[in-house]
Order: C-alpha cells, then structure tokens, then sequence
C-alpha cells in the first residue's frame, strides 16, 4: 500500500512541479486522529526541495468527526489566513479525485517544534516561551477579522450558536448510548450559563498547543484548520485554557506556557476587543465538555469498524481527563484513591493476568518501540499504554465499582447494578434533578477520579 501511495504521489509531483526530477522519500509522520501528514522531499532542477502532504485517513468516514470540514475548504482557508498576515504554510496543490489519494492538499513545509511537551520544556525555546501567550492572543485578533464572507467560504463553513454547539455536543455523546454522568452535569451547566451578546466570526476552532509551530523566534504557523466554523470567537480562547493542552504544566493556563493576561493583551492590541472574563471561563468548560465527548465518539468509531486504528480506543479513554477537568472547573473538593505504587496483587495463578500484561507492555515500550521508525515507535507506545490501561483494571477495577454502586445506591434510593444504576443518574440529570442534590457533587467528583486513575493516573488534573 504504502509502494503504491508513493507512486501516485511521485506523478502528481512530476505533473505539477516544474522543477521535479526525483522523488527520494515520502515518510509518514506521526498521524493524527483524523488526518495524515507526510514529509515529501525530492530532487529538483535548483536542489532538494521539501513538502508535506495533509490528507484524510483513508478508513475515515466523512463527516464522523465532529464539526470538520472538507479537506478542500481547509485548504482554501489557509490560503486566506496565510494571505492575511497569520503564519503559516503555503499551499500548491489541492488533490483531485484522478490523483487517487483521497481529499488532502500539498503545501509548503515548514521547520519548527509542534509537540506541545516539546514547546513547553526545550531548552532552545526557553527564550520565547513567556512571550508565546501574547503570540497567541495577537494571532487570534487576525483570525477573528479575517474577511470570509465575499469569498466561497461563505457557504462552505459552517455557522453554529453557542446553545446550538452545546446541545448539537449533548446529542453526539446521547447517540453513542453510553452512561456518563459527568458529561450531563457539565452539559447541564453550560445550557444555564451561555453567554449573552456574543460576537459572530471566523472561529479556528482549534487553536491550542500542539497545533503551533514554534521556532526560537517565535509562532511561525498555525495548523489544522478543520474545526473551522462561524461563530463565538471566545471559542477559541477558552480552547487554548483548557488543561488538556498544558501538557503537564498545569500552573501555566495558556497553552502550558503562558498566563491569561498575557493573552489577553495580544489579543485586545489585534482585534480591539476586551474580553469578558466569564466567557473565557464558559468556553474553557466548554472546551473539556466537547473533549470528553469527542473522545468518546472517536473509540464509538472504532468499536463499529469505521475507523479501524491502534490509537482510536485508548483515546477514548482520555474522556475521563477531560470529564476531570469539567470537575476541577465546576465541582472541585476532595477524594479518595489508591496509592497506586503497591505491587501488582497476588494470587493463586502464576502469573497473574495483570503480571502478563505489565510484562508485554514495557517490552514494547522499552524494547520494541526503540527499533522502529518514528511512526511505529508511536504505535508501540500506544499498544504499551493499552496494556497498562487493562492491567490497571484488573488491580483496581472490581473494588473501584463496588464503591460506585454503595454511592449509587445511597444517592438514588434505588437498588441496582451498577450499569442500571449509572443511567438512571444519567436519566435524572437529563430531566430535572438539580445540579445542587446532596452528595451529587461528591459521587460525581469521586467517580471521575477514580475512573481517570485507571485511564490515565499520571494526568495533571489527579494533583489537585
């Protein structure tokens, strides 16, 4: 497959490229959830030229993701920003259906640091670091005063309400027939909390740590246009504050890396606009609420076979990091969990299913995935994190669902097993149980503590 793709690569380049003589590499990067990026590198008549390829997954299902847009309306877009002053690639070509490599586009590539771990620890980013919060903010005021409306993009994007997006979120998650019950919380406190009055623009939809290119001197492109709507431009401040993108740094509300004021400031010096501190709080819990759910959708995607992927079911299984945030913004008290640094629990059998599974996932992480080249390195690590996800499970699971039930049970007055018992919550909040309910607050932040403990008990939100 891979053979194949190269070599229709290799004729769209000869056929567009005046200056193409050889194609020398064509190397997957690591992919996203969604989209695939390639490094394209070839010989020209003036020296060795380099591209990237952005193209959907080719198992993706159109429109099973939430809010994207076409490939094609992507490119045109950066076209627009990049014309307008916002850094980024150029792009040269948008793939035609006789090209046979799906929707995606060849643009200009670009070098810089996009790994938002990397972007908030390198050394050789120390110095730009306190200044890429204001970065940011200016950029933002360009992108929300780009002009789209006496262009084609007018009736390719699409337009969506504050209380819209949140219901249109709501329902997503209600298909997927699943019982979360902080997920109804939250969506129950964003439909009393819209905001009022809010401006109606380009939203990128977006724009976070991670999809930034950062270089020494500062930001020197902005990525993955495919959320890209009309709408509340606070959308995408409150995105760039959600802890889901601090990549550890917690203390850091911006990206990881910078403070809210700071980016306030860049954004007011671009757009005029002062922003309401409320809003930003509204579209930061927002912001997890959407993530919470949209992870959940992507393993639902899986799990039918639609977009068959080794990465796809473990970040379902970030649901639960966001749903703690959301409890971290609007429930926040204490709780209770395992130490988690005791030994994996004896038994009569030898080993123990815990024991096998700890054992293939360090080799893989350790042994494997050092082997490989970068893409695979990063499916070994994801198949080692699957593991530790089900040995985790197995130490903790059966005795974290007992307690859930004895909680249950007290709070609802019902006796039940524990799946009948979570929708019957999810039922009640979804009708008329109000969010102040005693000890509500108190299961709920328990519940999603204790799940985000097996998921994933490293994530900043448990150190609070």
């Amino acid at each position: 497959m891979a053979d194949a793709l190269i070599q229709l690569v290799e004729t769209v380049l000869r056929r567009e490229f005046q200056d193409f003589c050889a194609l020398e590499s064509c190397q997957q990067l690591s992919a996203g959830a969604s989209q695939e990026t390639w490094r394209i590198c070839f010989r020209g008549s003036t020296g060795e030229q380099r591209l990237a390829l952005r193209r959907s997954q080719p198992t993706a299902v159109p429109g099973s993701s939430v809010g994207d847009i076409t490939l094609d309306t992507e490119a045109e877009l950066m076209q627009l920003a990049v014309a307008s002053g916002i850094p980024g690639p150029e792009v040269f070509y948008v793939l035609r259906p006789e090209d046979q490599l799906g929707s995606g586009f060849i643009m200009q590539w670009l070098d810089g640091e996009t790994l938002g771990k990397r972007i908030n620890r390198a050394p050789g980013l120390a110095d730009i670091r306190p200044r890429l919060a204001r970065q940011c903010g200016e950029i933002l005021g360009k992108v929300h005063k780009l002009e789209w409306q006496d262009t084609a993009l007018a009736d390719q994007l699409p337009s969506i309400t504050p209380a819209a997006l949140v219901d249109q979120t709501w329902e997503y998650y209600r298909d997927l027939n699943v019982p979360v019950p902080m997920i109804d919380y939250t969506w129950r406190w964003l439909r009393d909390n819209l905001p009022t009055n809010s401006r109606h623009t380009l939203v990128h939809g977006d724009f976070r740590n991670g999809n930034l290119m950062v270089t020494p001197t500062g930001i020197n492109a902005v990525l993955d246009w495919e959320l890209a709507h009309i709408g509340d431009p606070m959308r995408d401040l409150g995105w760039l504050c959600v802890n889901s993108w601090r990549f550890g740094n917690s203390e850091l509300p911006v990206g990881g890396f910078g403070e809210v004021d700071e980016l306030l400031a860049g954004y007011r010096e671009t757009s005029g606009v002062e922003v309401d501190l409320q809003s930003l709080r509204f579209w930061q819990v927002f912001g997890s609420f959407w993530w919470a759910m949209t992870t959940l959708q992507m393993a639902h995607s899986w799990r039918t076979g639609d977009t068959p992927s080794l990465e796809r079911p473990v970040i379902g299984r970030r649901s639960s990091e966001a749903q703690m945030d959301c409890v971290n913004l609007l429930i926040p008290g204490s709780y209770s969990l395992p130490a988690g640094d005791e030994p994996i629990a004896a038994g009569t059998q030898l080993p123990m299913p815990a024991e096998l599974l700890e054992g293939v996932a360090a080799f893989l992480k350790e042994t494997v995935a050092e082997q490989l080249d970068a893409h695979n390195q990063f499916l070994a690590r994801v198949a080692a994190n699957s593991l530790r996800i089900a040995q985790r499970e197995f130490q903790y699971g059966a005795g974290m669902a007992q307690k859930e039930t004895a909680r249950l049970k007290a709070l609802l007055q019902a006796d039940d097993d524990l799946d009948t018992l979570r929708w019957m919550l999810v039922h009640q909040l979804r009708d008329s149980l109000p969010l102040n309910t005693q000890g509500l607050a108190e299961h709920l932040r328990q519940s999603v503590a204790g799940q985000l403990f097996l998921d994933q008990p490293g994530y900043s939100a448990l150190k609070k």
